[in-house]
């Protein structure tokens, strides 16, 4: 039996015994093992097998191609005009300004480019940074729609507050409104809704977001709104839970330029909401990243300048590889809940053996060179049961690509 090197058996040693809050965001995230030890997330893992399989990524969510040509030449303009010191730490001007454009010009919102906005490092920094300013100690809770994109759980635990969830059911992934209004009380700081929502694909009915204004108002919550999806919903216009009436002065509102431009990689978000708020997440986002990406700002305030068209193309398009993705799922034997909007299309694979989603996507790679994740990614322990066959594949990869995992996928049938 080979040795263990002394250095890393010394950093599992240190690992295991360290405190601190590495611990409990590991723990919140579903990731600490009762040794002490970390696992790898369920993207790492499923990522490293592709690449050694050889098997088709549909699991991790980014593009594999370009967004549109505009947006990448301001990028390199940007950089050849020198863009490439500290840009102003709320962000460069042009891009606040163009957020706030962009708020007015589709969804009459307005936004004060200087006192109600800040660039940030990706949503998920926005998010991270306004759940760490406004939580105020361990008796706080967070109520979040489950299953919930993992890195909620890891930064309200990180935060130090309690994560309170309320079930998504497939087909329609809607809450019960019941379980909504009993999970929220007056120890909830904050709701955390993410509309288009990840992983399920779904768009809450207005009814949802008119229960979460009210909720918040009876238990004086802050609402926080993850919309990076906002131009990818198929059939019906994105509302911003800020347009509703009373919400606007207790919702902060994050997107980023990732899914809407095809950029996961530039990490451009940001946050809009009431200036007190805005001040709050400054003061902790700024000794985070401080800033991040001056020649890909001015480029982000290009594309959300872009005429409509664009807009309605990228979703249009997106929508018609669900509908490849949906097809070749079928063929092999899933259940597909075809989705309402974002990236992925969520899947049943009860039939095809898939009870155990975990287990039925580690073996999918070498069963059929197609990579997917579990949504037993997503939920707490506890309900892992009610999910345990379900799939996600991320639908926002080329056509031909699409096509060749349907047919990949066929194999299943056989």
């Amino acid at each position: 039996m080979a040795k263990m090197s002394f250095s890393y058996g010394l950093s599992l040693f240190f690992m295991s015994v360290i405190p601190g809050a590495w611990r409990r965001t590991a723990a919140g995230a579903g990731l600490l093992a009762a040794d002490g030890t970390v696992a790898p997330t369920i993207f790492a893992e499923m990522s490293a097998a592709a690449a050694r399989t050889g098997a088709i990524n549909l699991g991790q969510g980014f593009p594999d191609e370009d967004g549109p040509s505009i947006v990448l030449e301001a990028a390199r303009q940007a950089i050849a005009d020198g863009a490439n010191q500290y840009p102003p730490g709320r962000g460069v001007p042009d891009l606040l300004a163009a957020i706030s454009e962009h708020q007015r010009r589709f969804y009459g919102l307005e936004v004060d480019p200087a006192t109600e906005v800040i660039v940030t490092a990706g949503a998920t920094e926005a998010l991270t940074a306004s759940l760490l300013a406004l939580i105020d100690g361990p008796d706080d809770e967070v109520v979040v729609f489950e299953p919930y994109y993992d890195s909620y759980a890891a930064a309200v635990a990180l935060a130090g507050a309690r994560l309170r969830t309320v079930p998504l059911r497939a087909p329609g992934f809607q809450p019960d409104l019941d379980q909504l209004a009993a999970a929220v009380t007056d120890r909830t700081r904050i709701i955390l809704v993410n509309d288009p929502h990840n992983p399920t694909g779904a768009v809450f009915g207005a009814e949802v977001l008119a229960e979460v204004v009210r909720l918040a108002q009876r238990h004086d919550a802050i609402i926080i709104t993850d919309e990076v999806y906002e131009h990818l919903a198929f059939h019906a216009t994105h509302t911003p839970i800020a347009t509703l009436p009373g919400a606007a002065e207790r919702t902060l509102t994050i997107s980023s330029a990732g899914k809407t431009f095809s950029a996961t990689g530039w990490k451009i978000g940001w946050v809009h909401g009431p200036a007190a708020l805005i001040t709050a997440v400054l003061t902790v986002k700024q000794y985070l990243t401080y800033v991040n990406g001056s020649p890909f700002q001015p480029a982000v305030a290009v594309g959300l300048r872009l005429d409509d068209a664009y807009f309605t193309g990228a979703a249009s398009a997106l929508a018609r590889k669900h509908e490849i993705l949906g097809d070749g799922l079928r063929a092999a034997g899933f259940t597909v809940h075809a989705p309402q909007g974002g990236y992925f299309t969520v899947a049943d694979a009860t039939a095809l053996g898939g009870t155990d989603a975990a287990a039925f996507c580690r073996a999918l790679p070498e069963r059929a060179g197609v990579v997917a994740i579990p949504l037993t990614a997503f939920v707490s322990e506890a309900r892992r049961g009610e999910y345990g066959g379900l799939v996600r594949f991320a639908a926002c990869k080329r056509v031909e690509v699409l096509e060749e995992a349907a047919s990949r996928l066929a194999a299943l049938a056989v």
